[in-house]
This record gives structure tokens, sequence and C-alpha cells, in this order.
């Protein structure tokens, strides 16, 4: 059975994701790196305390044949643009190679659609870029996943603006057809399992997701 490492194993996605790899025959062993205990008893789940600052100190116990990545933050949590930019990029990075020099073979991560290092939107930018870096260290398998809006409740708190969009999302999803149906909604629970779905056929070098992409796996 093949083992896995998650980070951002407490957010709105990857606690999902982590639910998931945890209910999944297919591995042997979880791995979450995370800031604090997640309160989590399994036994195929192991917690790594760690953080941008502290990963390098806990590389040994960084080991697993793929790598899930689903780290992110809010402007409402951190509205500096350089902390901001070391949780959405940085750390994603850094993550990624680490994992990389511990064997991982594959790689799967979870940005946002309209991502591009050109664009002239700060937060579309940062995703583009780490989408770059991720991808340049060449994985054998690079798994992207681009959801539009992702549905349903949250804890942590957001802008009233983030708020508005999320409540009038439902009503305008079958409206969303533009680009291939790219900008449709999207739970974190099939966020998850998509990306579950995807790593149990790997045949392509790189594989970008959007939201007809992720529908077509949770079909299977």
């Amino acid at each position: 059975m093949k083992r896995a490492i998650v980070f951002g194993s407490s957010g709105f996605v990857g606690s999902r994701l982590l639910s998931e790899l945890l209910n999944s025959s297919d591995y042997g062993q979880v791995i979450a790196v995370a800031r604090k205990s997640l309160n989590i008893t399994h036994p195929r789940l192991r917690t790594v305390i760690g953080d941008y600052n502290s990963l390098a100190g806990v590389k040994s116990e960084i080991a697993a044949d793929e790598v899930f990545i689903a780290l992110g933050t809010t402007t409402t949590n951190s509205p500096n643009k350089a902390e901001y930019y070391q949780v959405d990029h940085d750390y994603p990075v850094l993550a990624a190679r680490i994992a990389k020099e511990r064997g991982a073979k594959s790689v799967f991560l979870v940005t946002a659609v309209g991502a591009h290092p050109n664009s002239k939107f700060f937060y579309l930018r940062t995703k583009g870029e780490t989408e770059r870096d991720v991808i340049a260290l060449s994985f054998e398998h690079t798994h992207i996943f681009r959801p539009s809006m992702i549905m349903g409740n949250r804890k942590e708190k957001r802008s009233l603006l983030e708020e508005a969009l999320m409540r009038s999302w439902s009503a305008l999803n079958p409206l969303l057809t533009w680009k291939g149906d790219r900008y449709k909604g999207i739970t974190g629970e099939d966020i998850a399992k998509a990306l579950i779905k995807s790593a149990k056929n790997q045949t392509e070098k790189l594989k970008i997701y959007h939201w007809r992409e992720m529908h077509d796996l949770l079909q299977w």
C-alpha cells in the first residue's frame, strides 16, 4: 500500500482530504503535517507538528509516495501580502521540494481557476507562481486542481464579499457554463474525492483539473 503526506490537513479541503485518505484501502500510512495536534486518532495516521519555519527540522519524518498540498489562507487571516505569499506560495513549494527529496513520486496541488504567473491579480498570480514552481520540481506525476468557488460551510471568518459570493453561487451554478464549466462551484468534499481518484490512474506527467475534469473523476 502507498504512503501519503498531507499539507493543509486542518483546512476546509485538507481536512476532507485527510478523511478520504484514511478511509482509502490504497494507503497504508497517512502523514499529516500540521501546526498543532489535529485531535484525530487513527491506526494509519501519523501527525507531524510543523509549519513553514520549522519544516526543515522535521524533514526526516516527511517520507511518502504521494504528497497532497491543500495549503492556503485568506486576506482576513493574512492581510499582509508578504505573509499571504509565504502561506500560498513559499510553503507549498518548500513542502513539495522536501517531499520529492524524501522520495515522493507524485504531487497533488490545489490552486484556483484562472491561476497564472502573469495575472494582474495578486491572488491568481500567487497561485500561478506556485503552480509554476511546483511543476519545475519535475515530479514523475504532477496533478493540479483548479476549483472555482469552493462550496460548503466554513468555520473560519471570511470577508463580507466572500460570504455573499458563496451564498449566491449555488443559484448561479447552472448558468456558469463559460469556458467549459470551469467556473462552476464545487464542494470541498468533492474536491477531496477527486484528488483521491486521480491518484488511482496516473499516466500523464502533468495533468490540470478544472470543474469538468473533477466532475468526470467523480463519476468513476
